[in-house]
């Protein structure tokens, strides 16, 4: 069966390509209004497409874009049913002096295809689409139960999502879920990512005087805001990059041994040459590659207040304000964090200035599975089945917030099968993805929907 189908997608290569071309030469940019009707044609590509698989497909109405919602449940009640998820907007282009090519008129250089979404989210999105299309014209049915959920908003914060994913849970309820909006350590090193970091964040400004001060007249009887906010941010993390907010470690699940030899496994990227700076830092107790993968950490992403001009203005400034945001992982809740925050803050507040601190509103939970849970050995089989290399097991400092959202939903597990490599340049000037990848990435997925069309989940 599996090489029937191997041999439909090499038979039907250029064929394939030509409509994820198609695809790609979609201005779907979620963000700009002016491509409101681009949105609705991509809509309108995935629905058609997914109809002509086989699937019974459907756009669902949001109160911004589009969701693409399908269904396929012939391959009986044994087999598993899978919620794969992937979205079709995507970026804007600026800046558009930057690319070699036109964004949207596809182009393959050097193994490379460039198009705006070729990686991110489109290709990988397309590539689930066309193994899909394989099973059915040779097999005659997919060996698992499929159901569909391809948003018009993951790149402006998925803002409709949740509420759908909530009204709707019957219709989108699964055994589990599957998405490809993520990549690999390397090119064509196959790369499990069993974990992702939770978010959130606070914005903290002091005020002092109502206006702009004469330094030489008020300095030594006035407390300076950017001074007071200074002392604020020192007291919130030492110099061995452990947080000091009182509570913030509570409830961290602790590294076990077998997780970092997992990660110690991992030939990471060479910090000091990808950054520039002259040697890492990390938790003490902790390399930088377990603090950026599996440890919270908190970041001051912005400072501003005062003169910042040329030259010397010699002012006691009216305020300043600092932006924060922390990487949380599984044991912290992203409103309590928030809450320790603001406490610590307003309690080493200096005299002689206000303090108002802002939540951020976009926040999520860290996600983990287990790396031994049997959907995830089975995905790093197909891995090393198609690339010819061991697969790789990690956890990234990133997050992304649907994947909390389903777990906290459904309470399924989730298997993030990611094919993008870190040369893609996702979200800036010339957008690309490697041809390797998408062709070994379409055979992982035949191996995994034969390997798991016994459900071993019930």
């Amino acid at each position: 069966m599996q090489e029937q189908v191997s041999n439909y997608l090499t038979e039907h290569r250029e064929r394939l390509l030509d409509k994820l071309n198609t695809f790609l030469s979609i201005p779907s940019v979620s963000t700009d209004s002016a491509h409101q009707a681009d949105i609705k044609h991509a809509a309108n590509f995935l629905e058609t497409y997914l109809k002509e698989i086989g699937f019974e497909a459907e756009q669902l109405d949001t109160q911004g874009h589009p969701l693409v919602y399908a269904q396929y449940n012939q391959a009986g009640s044994d087999a598993p049913t899978v919620l794969f998820y992937g979205h079709y907007d995507v970026q804007p282009v600026d800046p558009i002096d930057q690319w070699d090519s036109d964004p949207f008129q596809p182009e393959v250089r050097d193994g490379r295809l460039y198009a705006r979404g070729s990686s991110d989210d489109k290709g990988q999105v397309f590539m689930h689409l066309a193994v899909f299309e394989a099973f059915m014209k040779t097999i005659g049915k997919l060996p698992i139960n499929v159901k569909v959920c391809i948003e018009g908003e993951e790149e402006i914060g998925s803002e409709n999502l949740y509420q759908i994913l909530q009204e709707k849970k019957e219709q989108f309820q699964a055994d589990f879920c599957v998405i490809s909006d993520s990549g690999m350590i390397a090119k064509n090193q196959p790369t499990i990512l069993y974990g992702l970091k939770g978010f959130t964040g606070i914005e903290i400004t002091v005020d002092g005087p109502d206006h702009d001060l004469h330094s030489g007249m008020y300095g030594g009887a006035v407390r300076n805001p950017i001074m007071a906010l200074s002392h604020i941010l020192a007291s919130m993390k030492n110099e061995d990059e452990v947080i000091t907010v009182a509570g913030f470690y509570d409830g961290v699940e602790p590294l076990s041994s077998e997780e970092r030899k997992l990660i110690a496994e991992v030939e990471g990227e060479d910090y000091e040459a990808a950054t520039g700076v002259p040697q890492t830092v990390s938790e003490k107790g902790y390399t930088a590659k377990e603090h950026t993968m599996a440890r919270p950490t908190f970041e001051v992403n912005g400072v501003f207040g005062g003169y910042q001009g040329e030259g010397t203005k010699t002012i006691i400034p009216t305020s300043a304000t600092a932006k924060i945001t922390c990487r949380l992982v599984p044991g912290q809740d992203p409103d309590r964090i928030q809450q320790l925050l603001e406490q610590h803050v307003q309690q080493v507040a200096p005299k002689g200035v206000t303090v108002h601190v802002k939540k951020e509103k976009l926040s999520s939970k860290a996600y983990k599975v287990e790396p031994n849970h049997p959907l995830i050995k089975k995905a790093a089989e197909s891995y090393t089945e198609a690339f010819g290399k061991e697969t790789l097991f990690i956890r990234m400092g990133g997050s992304i917030p649907v994947v909390e959202w389903i777990e906290d939903i459904y309470q399924i597990p989730i298997v993030l099968l990611g094919f993008g490599t870190p040369e893609d340049r996702l979200h800036s000037p010339n957008e690309s993805f490697p041809l390797d990848s998408y062709d070994k990435g379409m055979e992982t997925l035949v191996h995994y929907w034969t390997k798991i069309q016994h459900n071993e989940m019930k």
